[in-house]
């Protein structure tokens, strides 16, 4: 099966694609060879946000490759994100507006609430206002306001699903109160290190799927990733279970790391600029784990984020302080 042909049916109907590219962090014309390469390939799901920067760039490509019929819009499946100083019921709409206007898209076919976090808007330039060392938050997020806008944007045709990002079981059964649209998936930090199944348990009862994001571990984020006196977290790629696991398969450790989260089920969006590195992270639908290699797998967990967020640790709804 093919990168372009394995979807999962989400709980409003729609099929998205359960792999796809993450663009977290790719800038410039390194992004629009990202994203070229990832097409040709046969990736068709895109993932980007508005704190981002690089819708711009992205749409981009997508205009190139429609306009050319190298690609069919209905076979595209582009997510964006809710801009975190926007994260208020009056500004949903103007977000989705600017990222459709960047994409040049007349819809997305996902569109997240980004973080259970709300930014000052005290300069619409700056999309991440600091104060004393922390992200300059504007109180405590209304999540009944903001979804039922997002909800607004399915009824008006502009996202065909909604869902939440980083958001822990709390806010999403918060979510879930109020919804009569129900957020589609989770996406969220998931990997060999962070498995996530109380989370996935919670979710999975109201038909809601984990959107994987860092699912090899982010190797080339750590000095992101590290809390300033800690040290740097393990490099999961370099873990003995997983080079095994390689090596029996002839796979590389990125690649087993990948088919481990699709035969859980999950949504799986490997960040990459490199065109070598697209291609072989897509590369994982011409083999399977055995049931026993998943479990020797499950048995590594350890219940470390990579990305502690510790620029938002004194944000009212901060999501990981609590453990599920």
């Amino acid at each position: 099966m093919s990168i372009s042909t394995q979807n999962i049916p989400l709980n409003n109907g729609i099929k998205m694609p359960v792999f796809g590219l993450g663009t977290w962090q790719s800038k410039s014309e390194e992004v629009k060879t990202a994203v070229r390469t990832a097409l040709d390939v046969g990736y068709r799901l895109i993932d980007t946000a508005f704190n981002y920067q690089n819708e711009d760039l992205i749409g981009e490509v997508l205009e190139e490759y429609l306009k050319t019929d190298r690609v069919k819009r209905e076979d595209l499946f582009i997510t964006t994100k809710l801009g975190s100083i926007l994260t208020r019921p009056t500004d949903v709409g103007y977000s989705l507006s600017e990222s459709l206007r960047k994409l040049r898209l007349s819809y997305v076919d996902l569109f997240l609430i980004h973080i259970p976090l709300v930014l000052k808007k005290n300069d619409p330039g700056n999309l991440f206002p600091m104060k004393d060392g922390q992200l300059d938050h504007d109180g405590n997020v209304d999540f009944e306001g903001v979804w039922k806008e997002m909800e607004n944007l399915v009824f008006e045709g502009k996202a065909k699903s909604i869902g939440v990002s980083n958001f822990n079981a709390s806010q999403v059964e918060r979510i879930l109160k109020v919804a009569r649209v129900k957020p589609v998936v989770n996406q969220v930090e998931c990997h060999a290190y962070l498995q996530q199944r109380k989370l996935e348990n919670v979710l999975q009862k109201n038909g809601i799927v984990i959107m994987a994001y860092g699912p090899i571990g982010s190797p080339g984020s750590s000095a992101m990733l590290t809390v300033p006196g800690e040290a740097p977290p393990p490099v999961l790629l370099e873990d003995p279970v997983i080079a095994n696991l390689a090596t029996k398969y002839n796979k590389s450790p990125a690649q087993i790391l990948i088919r481990n989260l699709l035969q859980r089920n999950l949504i799986v969006i490997p960040k990459s600029v490199t065109p070598s590195r697209i291609r072989e992270n897509g590369n994982v639908f011409d083999f399977n784990l055995s049931p026993e290699d998943m479990l020797t797998i499950e048995r590594i967990d350890k219940d470390l984020r990579m990305f502690k967020f510790h620029i938002m640790i004194n944000a009212p709804d901060f999501p990981f302080s609590d453990p599920v």
